[in-house]
C-alpha cells in the first residue's frame, strides 16, 4: 500500500526540543488522518538537529465510502418539522424513505458520501499539521507570516512515489533535500522512505536518533577500551549530544593530571555543562585524565586539530575551577555565614540567614524523632547553606551541598556534619538517592518542612502545572525520608512547630490543614507509583486524614493482606450488602440508622440476629482497643471472627420484614456491621465484593 514521507529541513533545532517536536508532528499527522477516515499500518517520526521527518506506511489511495442513516420526524408530523429535517440535510421529500417502527412510521434519510482521493486531501492536511506543531519558542523569518522554531530551508513530501506540493512559508515540497552540512554539498533526490534513509546515510546523516546513539556509544567504547578505561554514564548528556550531531564522531582528549585534585563533581560538571564532554573512569574507580568529545564532522588529520583546540578550552576552564577550589579552602564555612544575610530566600520569607536559623531550631526536636545526635544536627544546620557563597558554587550551582561536604571536611568538621550538608537537598525526585544517616535525614526534613510551611503561610502554593518553588518535590522528599526510614513523625505537630518558630501571622489551622491535604495528594501519587491499590488508599483516607505516614502505610498493608484471604473477600461482600441495604432504606425513610440510638434487644427473636448483634457489640471495644495499640492485624482478626455469623444472618433473617419495629431493629444491626468495619477503613471505597 502507498507510503507518505514528509521532511522539514531547517536551521538547527535545539536538542531539548527535538524529541517533543518529533512526537508532536507524528501525533498531529496521525490525528488528522484519523479525522478523515484514513487508516494506515504504521507511523514513525525521526529527528536530527536540522530535520523533522514523519513516515506513514500503508495508506489507502482513497478515503472509504461512508453511508449514514438518520431518523427524521414521524410521517404524520407537522409539515414544518418535516421541512426542517429535509432542509437541514439539503434533501427533498422524495429523497426520504418511510419505515415502520415499534413507535410508529418515520421518515429516514440515507446519506452516502463517496470516497475522496488521498493525494488530494494530503496537501491541505499536512500544511495545517505543520502549522500546528507547538514549540516553546518559535520565530518568523524572511518576511514569512508562518512560524517555526528556526528558518525552514526545504520540504519533502512524497506519497506513493509522487510529490505533493505542500507549501509552508516560502518553501514548496519536492523530492530533494540536503545531506550533511559540512561533509558534503550534495543535494540528494529520494523516491521513498527506504531510499531517503539510505541516501542520507550515504550523505553522512543518520536520521534515526537510536542509530546516532548506538554509533556514539560504540565509538566511545572502542576509544575507552584502548586506554583500559570505562565511560562515566551520563544519560542526560548522551540524550543532548544525540541531538547535536547528524554524523557523530568520537574523539579522545587529554587533561593535565594536576587538575585531578579538583573534586570529581566539579570536573565532570565543567566538562558536561560547558563543553558536552564525556568523562572516563580509570580501573581504580577514579576519574581518568581523559575525556571524550562528540563532533559532527570528519577531518583529514583524524581530528587532531579539533582535539588540540578542545584541550586548550578545557585547560582554561579547569584552571579557573582550580583557582576557585584553592581560594575557597582558604576560608572556613563558618566564616562565610554572615554573607547569607545579604541573600534573599524569598521577599516574604526573609534572608537565607533567617531560613538557616529557622531550620536549626526546627531540626532539634526532629532529632528526637529520627534518633540523631542533636549537637551534630545543630552544627550541620548552621553550616548547611554556607557553601552557596563560595566561588565554585557561584560558578556551578549544580554542586551545592557537594562542595559543602568537601569544605566541611577541609575545616575539620565531623563526617556526619559534612555528609548532612551534602545530603540535605535529597531526595530531589522519585528516583533520587534518599538519605539514611540520622543527621542527614533530620536536616533534610527540617529544611523541607520549613520551606513548605513558609510558602503555605504566605499563600504561595503550586497551582495546576506551575510549581516555581518545587514544593511538590519537597513534599515527596519528606514522604520518602519518613517512609523509607520508617520514622514515626507526626506531620501536623512538625508543621505547627515550624509555624511557631517563624511566628507567621494568619490562620495557622486553615493553612496547615491545607498543607496536610497537599501532602496526602502527593502520597497518593507516590503510592500509586509503588503499585499500591488506589481504592485501599481512598478507603483509609475516607476514614479521616492520618498524619503519621508510617502508621498509614501499615494500615494499608494490613488491609491489603486481609482482603487477599477468604475471610476478607467474604466480609467485604457482606459489608457492601449491609451498606447497600442501609443506603436504600435510609434514603426511603429519610433518616440515618445508628445502632447506638435504638437497638432494642427485646425485639431480637431470630437466633442468628441475636448471636450477630451480641458478638458485634462485644468486639467493637476490642477493635477500638487494637487500633489504639496499632495492632491492625488484631483488629482485622476480630472482624474475621464474625464472618460465619454475618453469612448466617443474611441467609436466614429477612431485614425488610412486615413488622416496622422489627425492620427498624434489624436495620440497626446492619448499622452495627457498618460501624464495626468503619473503625478500620471505609470499606465502601474498596473495589470488589459485589454479588
Amino acid at each position: 500500500m502507498p507510503e507518505l514521507l514528509l521532511e522539514i529541513l531547517s536551521e538547527e533545532i535545539p536538542a531539548r526540543m527535538q524529541g517533543n517536536a518529533a512526537d508532536n508532528l507524528k501525533r498531529i499527522v496521525v490525528e488528522s488522518l484519523n479525522d478523515i477516515g484514513l487508516e494506515f499500518v504504521s507511523a514513525n517520526s525521526y529527528v536530527t538537529p536540522r530535520r523533522l521527518a514523519v513516515v506513514v506506511d500503508g495508506l489507502p489511495n482513497n478515503t472509504p465510502e461512508v453511508s449514514e442513516e438518520r431518523r427524521g420526524p414521524r410521517v404524520d408530523a407537522p409539515k414544518k418539522a418535516i421541512d426542517g429535517f429535509v432542509g437541514g440535510l439539503g434533501l427533498t421529500l422524495n429523497d426520504l424513505e418511510k419505515r415502520k417502527t415499534e413507535k410508529g412510521e418515520f421518515y429516514f434519510a440515507v446519506l452516502s458520501k463517496t470516497g475522496q482521493k488521498t493525494v488530494v486531501l494530503l496537501k491541505g492536511l499536512l500544511e495545517e499539521a505543520i502549522s500546528k506543531v507547538p514549540w516553546p519558542k518559535s520565530m518568523r523569518w524572511a518576511g514569512n507570516t508562518e512560524r517555526w522554531v528556526r528558518p525552514i530551508h526545504s520540504l519533502i513530501c512524497i506519497f506513493d512515489g509522487n510529490v505533493i506540493p505542500v507549501s509552508y512559508g516560502s518553501c514548496t515540497a519536492d523530492r530533494k533535500t540536503s545531506a550533511h552540512r559540512f561533509l558534503t554539498n550534495a543535494l540528494v533526490e529520494v523516491a521513498d522512505f527506504a531510499d531517503y534513509k539510505k541516501t542520507l546515510e550515504t550523505g553522512y546523516v543518520l536520521i534515526d536518533p537510536k542509530d546516532r546513539r548506538s554509533k556514539i556509544l560504540g565509538e566511545i567504547e572502542i576509544l575507552a577500551t584502548k586506554e583500559q578505561l570505562t565511560l562515566l554514564e551520563d544519560q542526560a548528556l548522551l540524550d543532548e549530544v544525540v541531538g547535536l550531531v547528524e554524523w557523530p564522531i568520537a574523539l579522545m582528549g587529554h587533561m593535565d593530571e594536576a587538575f585531578l585534585e579538583i573534586p570529581q563533581e566539579v570536573l565532570t560538571t565543567t566538562m558536561r555543562k560547558n563543553q558536552k564532554y564525556f568523562a572516563l573512569i580509570a580501573p581504580d574507580g577514579t576519574l581518568a585524565p581523559r575525556f571524550i568529545m562528540i563532533v559532527n564532522k570528519e577531518t583529514p588529520d583524524q581530528g587532531a586539530s579539533i582535539i588540540a583546540g578542545n584541550e586548550r578550552v578545557l585547560r582554561s576552564r579547569l584552571a579557573d575551577a582550580k583557582f576557585f577550589w584553592d581560594q575557597d579552602r582558604q576560608s572556613s564555612l563558618e566564616s562565610r555565614l554572615n554573607r547569607l544575610e545579604a541573600i534573599t530566600f524569598h521577599a516574604k520569607l526573609g534572608t537565607l540567614a533567617e531560613k538557616v536559623a529557622r531550620v536549626g531550631k526546627l531540626a532539634i526536636p526532629l532529632a528526637d524523632v529520627v534518633g540523631a545526635n542533636k549537637q551534630l544536627v545543630g552544627r550541620a544546620a548552621q553550616l548547611a547553606k554556607a557553601d552557596l557563597v563560595t566561588a565554585i558554587v557561584g560558578e556551578f550551582p549544580e554542586v551545592q551541598g557537594v562542595m559543602g561536604r568537601y569544605y566541611a571536611l577541609n575545616d575539620g568538621e565531623a563526617k556526619e556534619v559534612a555528609q548532612a550538608i551534602e545530603e540535605h537537598y535529597a531526595p530531589a525526585g522519585p528516583s533520587d538517592f534518599c538519605p539514611m544517616a540520622p543527621v542527614s535525614v533530620t536536616l533534610a526534613l527540617a529544611d523541607k518542612i520549613d520551606t513548605l510551611v513558609g510558602f503555605w503561610a504566605i499563600d504561595e502554593k503550586p497551582t495546576g502545572s506551575k510549581d516555581p518553588y518545587a514544593l511538590r518535590r519537597a513534599a515527596l522528599g519528606i514522604i520518602r525520608l519518613v517512609v523509607e526510614n520508617s520514622h514515626r513523625l507526626n506531620l501536623m505537630d512538625a508543621f505547627s512547630h515550624a509555624w511557631k518558630i517563624a511566628g507567621y501571622p494568619g490562620n495557622q489551622r486553615s493553612a496547615l490543614e491545607g498543607l496536610l491535604q497537599f501532602f496526602y495528594d502527593r502520597l497518593r501519587v507516590y503510592l500509586r507509583g509503588k503499585g499500591v491499590r488506589h481504592d485501599l488508599i481512598s478507603s483509609i483516607f475516607s476514614n479521616g486524614i492520618e498524619d503519621d505516614l508510617v502508621r498509614f502505610l501499615t494500615r494499608v498493608d494490613v488491609l491489603e493482606t486481609f482482603l487477599k484471604t477468604d475471610d476478607g473477600v467474604n466480609l467485604l461482600a457482606a459489608y457492601k450488602r449491609a451498606v447497600n441495604i442501609l443506603r436504600i432504606e435510609e434514603k426511603k425513610d429519610k433518616k440515618t440508622y445508628d445502632y447506638s440510638e435504638g437497638l432494642d434487644h427485646r425485639l431480637l427473636t431470630e437466633k442468628n440476629e441475636i448471636s450477630l448483634s451480641e458478638t458485634l457489640i462485644e468486639i467493637l471495644p476490642t477493635v477500638k482497643s487494637a487500633l489504639a495499640k496499632e495492632n491492625y492485624s488484631g483488629a482485622m482478626g476480630s472482624l474475621a471472627s464474625t464472618r460465619d455469623l454475618i453469612d448466617s444472618f443474611f441467609n436466614t433473617v429477612t431485614v425488610n420484614c412486615d413488622d416496622p419495629l422489627v425492620r427498624k431493629n434489624r436495620l440497626m444491626i446492619l448499622s452495627l456491621i457498618r460501624a464495626s468495619f468503619d473503625q478500620i477503613a471505609d470499606f465502601s471505597e474498596i473495589e470488589g465484593g459485589e454479588r
